[in-house]
């Protein structure tokens, strides 16, 4: 029998999906950078959440040992790296859930009003429809539930940036899984429906074309 936190079968995956796998395990600086922002946002969370494509599981030590965890990973290649990562916590397995989820980031395995949180960092820009997305997100909230997010976007309209995210869009989203440098998400979140929304803009330092960031909570 499976642990608990194992999904219930192995689907099958792309060579994209297994390289995008290997180069997110191979790489630490961007944990780095972000985990005092990745404390203020998740440590305070509680109950049961969702984290859309948790990838190898960098977010998983900054959660309170107390929530009930399901991590929605449509790449099957991140799966074995974020089983390395739930087993490294040494905390109790029947608290945490990997399914393989929806690619399109359009149904979620959770019910109505059914959970406390759900997290997503650096997913927005790679899901084909983000409003289809968050409107998923709201339904499986409970009313007063937290969506956390840490997301990089599209730079200043007008600025020399911007217009170079635009110009490479189409073959960094072929290489990249679908991701988009240009995409304003912050725009999405703060017109999906939202009861309060805070978020702010900052800069990941050696992101480039990726450079500009969101994070922030939005509440049901």
């Amino acid at each position: 029998m499976n642990p608990s936190f194992l999904p219930d079968h192995k689907p099958r995956g792309t060579l994209g999906q297994r390289l995008f796998a290997w180069m997110d395990s191979s790489g630490t600086s961007y944990d780095e950078t972000t985990a005092a922002r990745k404390r203020a946002l998740f440590g305070r969370l509680h109950g049961s959440i969702l984290e859309i494509g948790p990838g190898i599981g960098p977010n998983l030590k900054y959660y309170p040992s107390d929530v009930h965890w399901m991590g929605v990973e449509p790449n099957p290649f991140m799966v074995p790296h974020l089983v390395k990562s739930i087993r490294e916590l040494g905390r109790p397995k029947e608290n945490y859930r990997i399914e393989p989820g929806d690619p399109r980031g359009t149904r979620l395995p959770a019910g109505d009003a059914s959970l406390d949180a759900v997290i997503s960092t650096l997913v927005l820009c790679s899901v084909p429809h983000p409003e289809d997305s968050l409107r998923e997100i709201l339904r499986i909230l409970k009313p007063g539930g937290k969506f956390v997010f840490i997301e990089h976007v599209a730079a200043q309209r007008g600025t020399r940036l911007r217009r170079f995210q635009d110009f490479i869009q189409p073959l960094w989203s072929f290489v990249s899984g679908n991701c988009h440098p240009n995409r304003e998400t912050w725009v999405s979140i703060t017109h999906a429906g939202f009861e309060q929304v805070e978020l702010e803009h900052y800069r990941y330092p050696g992101g480039g074309p990726a450079g500009p960031y969101i994070s922030g909570t939005a509440v049901k």
